[in-house]
């Protein structure tokens, strides 16, 4: 699965926590950093996190600036999507070429990244165990996965900030209607945040995951 609209994703620019031949034995949790930034971004976050995962940190394939970006800005008012839809394509068919295969996969985005994790859980509504999302927003438009999704209603964690003015308020509407109908949602806000991370949320994230691992025999 590729697009050509789209560079794919960079394997040489990953950041592994672990050796990727552990993967047949342990789950994946995949970090999308913010435009204008880098994998080596929420990759800092690592030592926070619980071991059981092995952690993988993308590079977005468009340059932005100093940094990176997933799609071009002004996404949260195209009701088509073609950006996001390309990222998240570039992301599902690298995972297709893992080698072995990881035993689940969890997201964890930020921002743009946090957008283009719940579009990728709109293309592969089953292929996902959770989605942990920051200062992001759902994409308007509709997707073949959505009905599924309305079913499956994976986990997913929806941290962000009153002081927030980065994502627009129409986007943070739509996301404050999609997500409820289409997942089993842990919405946190947190007062006076900006468009970054707190420790309290990293902490609420961090209890997230740890629910969610010591849940999952597979991640033992």
């Amino acid at each position: 699965m590729s697009d050509p609209s789209f560079p794919p994703i960079d394997e040489r620019a990953i950041i592994w926590s672990a050796d990727s031949r552990t993967l047949g034995e342990r789950p994946l949790l995949v970090l999308l950093h913010g435009v204008g930034s880098h994998e080596g971004d929420l990759f800092a976050l690592s030592p926070h996190l619980p071991l059981q995962p092995v952690i993988a940190s993308l590079r977005a394939p468009g340059r932005y600036g100093t940094g990176w970006s997933w799609y071009e800005l002004g996404t949260p008012d195209d009701p088509n999507s073609e950006g996001v839809d390309a990222a998240a394509v570039s992301v599902l068919a690298w995972l297709d070429s893992l080698d072995p295969a990881p035993t689940s996969v969890g997201l964890f985005g930020f921002s743009q990244g946090a957008a283009v994790s719940l579009q990728l859980i709109r293309h592969a509504p089953e292929r996902f165990d959770f989605v942990i999302q920051l200062s992001g927003y759902v994409t308007p438009g509709d997707l073949p996965g959505d009905a599924q999704l309305v079913s499956v209603r994976p986990p997913v964690f929806w941290g962000r900030g009153t002081e927030d003015d980065i994502i627009p308020p129409e986007a943070v509407e739509f996301t404050e209607d999609w997500l409820p109908g289409h997942s089993t949602l842990d919405r946190r806000t947190y007062e006076g945040l900006g468009h970054a991370v707190s420790q309290a949320e990293l902490s609420d994230v961090v209890g997230f995951l740890r629910r969610h691992y010591s849940a999952t025999p597979s991640a033992n």
